[in-house]
């Protein structure tokens, strides 16, 4: 039986990895869960980011889902080390679960001149050092700089990211990245809510900097991950469809998560952790 691509997120921020990812892989069938009940895990400890991470990939897996994104950098960062080593071998050995950052630290530093790279990200995200680890590991030389922004999440979600109100913070956060080194020339927005910012933050950011978001590469990431795996795609239905579902209001669901998805959707409400 063959089943959707399993998408997470906290909350919205994964929408518009989907977005991108449907761009690229319009024909396959996708389940996106947000939640939003739980949400924001930026704050979280790695703990309790696990459990709630760990909840929605077995709920995946419940649905009959062979393949799950996690597309939450905070997730990815804190639970999929843990769940890819430990949970699947013993429990899911035929199941995959990927995460963001590794297919990002692969190539963002061909975006870079200088070789040094800033990092906007949630609190949780920056202390985890994923970043730092896996961009090293890939290449050796590129200088990484990181900012946490604990507000950018919240301004987002309350409708507040084009408004005068989010100038401060992000105006403050860019300042705060690019006097670590004057050399930056490339900022990624490790985090999937930022691509709304966007608009603002290059009002803040010099023009020679180039501002890298996720949801392209994660795609192209993803594409190349099916062909390499035909074992795996081959278990992943293709009828183009999509699935939306949010563990907390749906209404509010459907209202914002269209702002991220740029297109009408249709929510289903479910209980995690029960």
């Amino acid at each position: 039986m063959k089943a959707p691509i399993g998408i997470f997120d906290s909350g919205y921020g994964g929408l518009t990895i989907l977005k991108e990812v449907v761009n690229q892989l319009p024909n396959y069938d996708y389940l996106y869960l947000g939640d939003n009940a739980r949400a924001p895990y930026g704050t979280r400890s790695f703990e309790t980011v696990y459990q709630y991470t760990w909840e929605a990939v077995q709920w995946f897996f419940n649905q009959g889902c062979e393949l799950v994104i996690l597309a939450c950098n905070t997730a990815s960062a804190k639970a999929l080390r843990t769940i890819q080593q430990i949970n699947l071998p013993h429990l899911y050995p035929t199941k995959r679960v990927l995460g963001v950052i590794r297919p990002t630290a692969e190539i963002i530093a061909h975006y870079s001149t200088t070789q040094n790279i800033g990092i906007l990200a949630t609190t949780g995200t920056v202390n985890s050092e994923s970043y730092l680890l896996e961009i090293h590991h890939f290449f050796e030389k590129t200088k990484v700089y990181q900012e946490a922004c604990p507000m950018w999440v919240p301004l987002i979600e309350n409708g507040e990211y084009d408004s005068p109100g989010a100038d401060y913070f992000v105006q403050k956060h860019i300042q705060q990245l690019l006097q670590q080194n004057p050399q930056i020339d490339t900022i990624l927005l490790a985090c999937t809510h930022y691509p709304l910012l966007i608009p603002k933050i290059m009002e803040f950011v010099p023009s020679h900097i180039k501002v890298v978001p996720q949801g392209k590469i994660i795609a192209e990431s993803l594409a190349d991950y099916l062909m390499r795996h035909p074992e795996i795609a081959e278990k992943c239905a293709q009828n183009s469809q999509i699935t939306f579902c949010t563990t907390d209001s749906t209404v509010d669901f459907n209202q914002k998560g269209a702002i991220f998805f740029g297109k009408t959707i249709k929510s289903q409400h479910i209980l995690l952790g029960q």
